[in-house]
């Protein structure tokens, strides 16, 4: 399998997932971006467009302290952060969008992460 392939097939999930899942404004979705040396997660109104809080491994409060971005550890930094925020924006509850990714690893560690937070899903 070559590398066009892993990514039509991620692709493919990425679309299938997001055919189930929608955020509102009472619910409104929190997505999950993860690539090799960071992790991005948002929470988005669908029926607005509109991005209501947001974290990654990139923020430089995150950065200085994190020995490496790329893991498990950072991806817990990330979802407690964004569960301030989400707070902050008066969010309590959201729908998780894995974004074509198993839950596991570093996606599983942000939702729990987030779920300590306060946040519900």
């Amino acid at each position: 399998m070559n590398i066009a392939d892993k990514a039509n097939q991620l692709t493919r999930r990425k679309q299938r997932v997001r055919k189930r899942v929608f955020g509102t404004a009472e619910r409104p979705r929190l997505n999950v971006f993860r690539s090799r040396a960071h992790i991005y997660a948002q929470i988005v109104d669908d029926l607005k467009g509109a991005t209501l809080a947001a974290a990654s491994s990139l923020d430089k409060s995150l950065r200085t302290s994190l020995k490496s971005t790329g893991s498990i550890d950072g991806a817990k930094a990330v979802g407690k952060l964004l569960a301030e925020r989400a707070k902050a924006a008066k969010v309590e509850a959201v729908v998780f969008d894995r974004g074509g990714r198993m839950y596991h690893g570093r996606v599983k560690a942000l939702a729990e992460a987030s779920r300590e937070g306060g946040l519900k899903f």
